[in-house]
């Protein structure tokens, strides 16, 4: 076991699309060179929202302590900006436990604001103007930030429709989306990508989905409706986690059948992959690996150095 020095202080970064098993291999690396693992997943933040997140259970964790899991209630919105502060806390303290952080998720946008420190400005959210917004098509709100701010357009995600209507949103208040500001962090990181081809990724999705539903997705999904004592999330809101919760959403609603649930759920799963991976092929710092062995070679060369 390999032990963190203190003023040796570097993170490992696990990423890759969902279902590519990043948690498992997060844990044996942890294990390997005595570290602690770090979520970087939107939906794994949100209590109570455990199946259908492929939260890590405490069993899989095999007592490795991991940090940014269950720390927001549904009803709240939480941040990128949230993330990054309690992340950057979370890193902190297990360096001073002397371990290795183990940053470890599919989000890519929280994982840049904290690896190259992102600094994003806090305006907050305008209700009224997102549900006018959320009603308009990925091309028409294209063309509203195109005439708000024409130097944010070109380097926007165009059909993003959540950074869209957020770009909107920022510019609307403040006349243009500023520059993000960066302050990346001051030791080292690897990242390691998991890779599996289209197949084989698909495949997993297709089980790990049909495994989720056995353990009680639709079950936990009507719990966040209806639970036991406070008042329940709104249908939207559970909608608002997306992918295969706004079809599940929908189908509990009776406005879709049990077919298209389930067909629409592989569809969105499948695109959210293909998402996810755009977004990771641009940064060429990740280091892609089809086995755990060579992520162990890839950990063991940087923490040597």
């Amino acid at each position: 076991m390999i032990k963190s020095k203190t003023n040796n202080r570097k993170l490992i970064t696990i990423v890759g699309p969902t279902a590519s098993g990043k948690s498992e291999l997060a844990v044996k690396l942890a294990k390997k060179f005595n570290g602690e693992v770090i979520s970087a997943d939107s939906r794994q933040v949100y209590k109570k929202i455990d199946i259908g997140t492929g939260k890590i259970t405490k069993k899989e964790m095999k007592g490795i302590p991991h940090h940014l899991l269950d720390v927001a209630p549904p009803k709240n919105r939480f941040t990128v900006v949230q993330y990054r502060k309690l992340t950057l806390k979370a890193i902190n303290k297990t360096f001073k436990k002397h371990k290795v952080p183990i940053l470890c998720g599919g989000t890519g946008f929280y994982i840049q604001a904290v690896i190259d420190g992102i600094v994003i400005p806090e305006i907050r959210p305008d209700w009224e103007l997102r549900k006018k917004l959320e009603k308009k098509s990925v091309k028409e709100l294209y063309r509203t930030l195109k005439k708000l701010d024409s130097k944010r357009v070109k380097t926007i995600e165009k059909k993003n429709p959540r950074r869209l209507i957020r770009a909107i949103e920022i510019a609307k208040k403040i006349g243009r989306v500023p520059d993000l500001k960066k302050e990346p962090l001051p030791y080292p990181v690897l990242i390691i990508g998991v890779k599996k081809n289209k197949k084989e990724l698909e495949n997993l999705i297709k089980k790990r989905f049909f495994k989720w539903l056995k353990q009680g997705f639709l079950k936990e999904v009507l719990k966040l409706r209806n639970p036991p004592a406070d008042k329940g999330l709104s249908w939207q809101r559970i909608e608002e986690f997306g992918i295969h919760y706004r079809t599940a959403a929908q189908y509990l609603q009776n406005k879709i059948t049990e077919k298209e649930m389930l067909e629409k759920s592989m569809i969105e799963l499948r695109n959210y992959a293909k998402r996810q991976m755009t977004w990771f092929k641009r940064d060429k710092r990740i280091h892609w690996v089809k086995s755990q062995k060579k992520a162990e070679k890839l950990a063991k060369e940087f923490l040597a150095n």
